[in-house]
């Protein structure tokens, strides 16, 4: 059975540690590619230009990550990060903490406590939700199978994204990944009928 949904933050949240006159600012965005990640963390840097690090760690799908240390002690800050999004098996998120030093050194074990601490008070405040992986079809057919296409799409219960019916009729659909061999095997049966994966969402 192919697992078709996983669990994510459901809006931008914030969270703050602090720790000997240094404030760590945790900010937690749910994401789906590193084109957002880059413009969030830009966006970041530009509004806490005064901090001394802005490090991060994110997740993408089941295998893309990175974590960052942005200056800080290799993996005193990217690592416990992310190590918050493993264990409470998030994906499709990113966690920025914010450092304004404080004048006092931390140490690498002061380090990781702050920024692991940052992480878990931000997840503290967030909401935690469950979001079902689709994968977005273009389903390209010629009009005198118009019905057949429509029926399986009534039976399967499908959302309709776009679609033309002119000349050429396309009809673009969210497929539910644990059901996605059998349905687009459907389609794909009828004659003059071909499909195109466009995305996964």
């Amino acid at each position: 059975m192919i697992a078709n949904t996983y669990k994510t933050i459901a809006d931008k949240t914030e969270g703050i540690y602090k720790s000997k006159g240094s404030k760590f600012l945790a900010f937690g965005y749910p994401v789906s590619s590193e084109d957002e990640i880059n413009k969030i963390i830009s966006e970041l840097k530009k509004k806490h230009h005064a901090a001394r690090h802005h490090c991060y760690a994110y997740r993408i799908g089941d295998n893309k990550y990175r974590m960052n240390d942005d200056g800080e002690p290799s993996n005193t800050a990217g690592r416990p990060i992310y190590s918050q999004i493993l264990s409470n098996d998030l994906t499709n998120i990113l966690i920025v903490v914010v450092r304004y030093f404080g004048g006092i050194l931390l140490g690498t074990g002061g380090l990781i406590t702050s920024y692991k601490s940052a992480a878990i008070n931000m997840l503290q405040n967030a909401k935690i939700i469950s979001k079902t992986i689709y994968k977005l079809y273009k389903i390209d057919f010629d009009y005198t199978v118009m019905d057949k296409i429509f029926k399986i799409i009534k039976e399967e219960n499908l959302e309709q994204v776009d679609k033309s019916l002119d000349i050429h009729c396309f009809v673009v659909t969210k497929i539910d990944i644990s059901k996605e061999k059998m349905i687009i095997s459907r389609f794909e049966q009828l004659k003059n009928v071909s499909t195109t994966l466009l995305e996964t969402i």
